[in-house]
Order: C-alpha cells, then structure tokens, then sequence
C-alpha cells in the first residue's frame, strides 16, 4: 500500500488517467463482429470507432483534448470560430464534460484514421503520435486538406495522408469509404488569426467534409459538426443510408453552431436513414443539452410524418451494433452481477436484505 509522502500529482495522474484505463480499449480489441453486422462505440464528442466482421478498425474525430482549464484568459482567440460568429470576445467556458474512456497510446490493431475538419475537437495530436509509435502498419490518415495540413504540421508525414473531397472514394479493406458535401458553417467562419471575411467566399471542401461508410452490416453516414442543409435530401437519395450521425447541442444566445432536435429529425427524414444518433451534446459544459428532446419530439411527429426511422440515444463509451440494435430507443452500460446467487452469499441472516 502507498504511503502519502509517496503521493504527488504525477503518480495521481498515472493512476488514474484516463479514466477507463484500458477497459474500453479491451472490448473493441476482444469484440468479434458477427457476419453481416458493424459494431460502433462512440468515445465523445463526435469522435466514434468502427469495426467490421472482417476486423477492420477505423477511428473516426477521435479527440483526447480538454477544453477550458483556467479561468486566467480572459479572451477567445482572435480568429477563433466563436469569436467570429458572434462578435463577443470573452472567454466561452467551454469546460469538458465528459471523462476520456479511450487510451490512445495503448490501440494496437487500427487500419485508419479519419478527420471530418480540423477544430480541435476533431482532430488529435497525441492520438497521431500514438498511431505513429505504436501501430506497426503505414495505417492512411485521411481528411480534407485544412486537416491533413494540420496533421503535416504536427509531423505526420505526408506520404501516410489522403486528401479528400466531395465525390472521393477512399477503399480500406472492406470498409468504403465516401466523402459527402459538409454543411459545418462554422468552419466557414473560423479563419487562422483575424481575417476579415465580409465580401469572401471560403472554399468548404478545403475545410470539411461528411462521410459515408459502407459496409456489409450497413451504411453509417457521419454528418460530425454540419447543420441542417435541405442537401441532406440530395445525398439521402444517392445513397442508401443506414444510421446517421449528427451534432446536437443548445446553442447559446448569439451562436448557431450545433443542429437542434428539430434540425436533426429534418436530416434523418432527408437522409432516408433508418436510426438517427446524437451525438456532441455531451462534452461542452456551455453547449449541454438533454437528447430526450429528440425522442420527444419525435413522438410528436412520428405518426404525422410517418417517419421511418427510429431515433437512439447513446451513452458515451457505449457500443451499438447494427442492425442488431436497430429497434433500441436508449442506451445503458452492461449493469452486472449476471453471476448472483451462483455462490454462497456472505451475509449474518437471509432475511437481511
């Protein structure tokens, strides 16, 4: 047993984070998809990992960040997509919310990695420099050009990145993967240092993407920060849609920067999807909101508009395999003690408890 005078704030650190430790990096590694299905855990934000019945492995926005962790800046950075946007100046408080249940630096079997843009809670360099150490294969780093940039800058190096754009195609292993028109008009406003933008046209396909990823458990379409765009139906009616993905959150006064229930009900009837997940509603403190918006509105409607998909809300850390989930509306952790009463019990009286 430590003693205290053996305790500092780096043994604490070491102890104890991330969180899960490696428990969520052992059930992806111990799953084994079944045939005809694909097995999803989402790990925060929008970050999710896929795995196919062919064990292939694809992290998609995974982010091992934090947001604010001082009260000491008073001001957003000049540029900053908030800043912009709002015209305010004050620092958000956006604080994270939700712990880290993914250890980056111990993922041993990975076939890609893929970005939707380039904010910071989209992208990772201590996940790039983990797959770079650790991850014996040349494993692709696939994103549109603002974020294999930034993974350049970082030191990735340019010949394991593929740049993508709307209509591109990228084949790994027996996942295909589409890039899509992104509708993220944040990105649009989030400029490098202050530059002004009135009378500009930014170029969204240098910045954004949304994908498409086919597999033979079904198609997961991956909207990551986009709003609501009446594009969402063109895209519905090229492909066939599974389970959709999109960012929920509340908006704060002055921002328009995550899709709204209503919003995200919008997309998955244009889509033609078959379930619709929230996701990003979870990690920023100034952006929280409650997903049982979604299912109540949803059941407000759902006759009315004869929806044809079926809403599910996830936990973080969670997995979901389609389409064996297909019918479940909310998400739980594993609960436990399935092995009660299968040994003595170790208590004074029966009648206890």
């Amino acid at each position: 047993m430590a003693k205290v005078n053996e305790i500092t704030k780096d043994t604490w650190l070491r102890a104890m984070f991330p969180e899960w430790g490696t428990y969520l990096n052992e059930l992806i590694e111990d799953e084994v998809v079944k045939p005809n299905t694909v097995a999803l855990w989402w790990t925060g934000c929008m970050g999710f990992w896929l795995k196919t019945d062919q064990n292939t492995n694809i992290a998609v926005d995974l982010w091992f960040g934090s947001g604010k962790r001082t009260t000491k800046t008073a001001n957003m950075l000049p540029g900053h997509q908030m800043a912009n946007m709002s015209g305010g100046r004050l620092q958000q408080p956006n604080l994270r919310v939700q712990p880290h249940v993914l250890d980056p630096f111990e993922v041993k079997k990975l076939d890609a990695v893929v970005a939707t843009h380039y904010h910071a809670d989209h992208m990772d360099i201590y996940f790039a420099a983990a797959v770079l150490q650790n991850i014996k294969e040349p494993i692709p780093f696939i994103g549109p050009q603002e974020s294999v940039d930034l993974w350049i800058k970082w030191g990735v190096p340019k010949e394991r990145c593929i740049v993508v754009k709307p209509g591109d195609v990228i084949k790994v292993k027996d996942v295909e993967i589409v890039a899509l028109d992104s509708f993220d008009r944040t990105c649009l406003v989030t400029t490098n240092g202050y530059e002004p933008l009135a009378g500009t046209i930014p170029d969204m396909d240098q910045k954004a993407v949304n994908y498409l990823f086919k597999t033979s458990g079904g198609n997961i379409y991956d909207a990551a920060d986009s709003h609501y765009s009446i594009s969402f139906a063109e895209h519905g009616k090229k492909h066939k849609v599974d389970v959709c993905f999109g960012a929920f959150g509340e908006n704060p006064v002055g921002i328009a920067d995550k899709q709204t229930s209503v919003d995200l009900l919008r997309m998955a009837e244009a889509l033609r999807a078959k379930v619709l997940i929230p996701l990003h509603y979870d990690i920023w403190a100034n952006f929280m909101s409650d997903p049982k918006e979604i299912l109540a509105i949803y059941d407000m409607k759902k006759d009315v508009l004869q929806y044809q998909f079926t809403p599910f809300i996830w936990q973080v850390g969670g997995k979901y395999t389609y389409p064996t989930d297909a019918n479940l509306r909310e998400y739980h952790h594993r609960r436990g003690f399935e092995d009660c009463f299968e040994e003595e019990q170790n208590i004074p009286f029966k009648s206890m408890l």
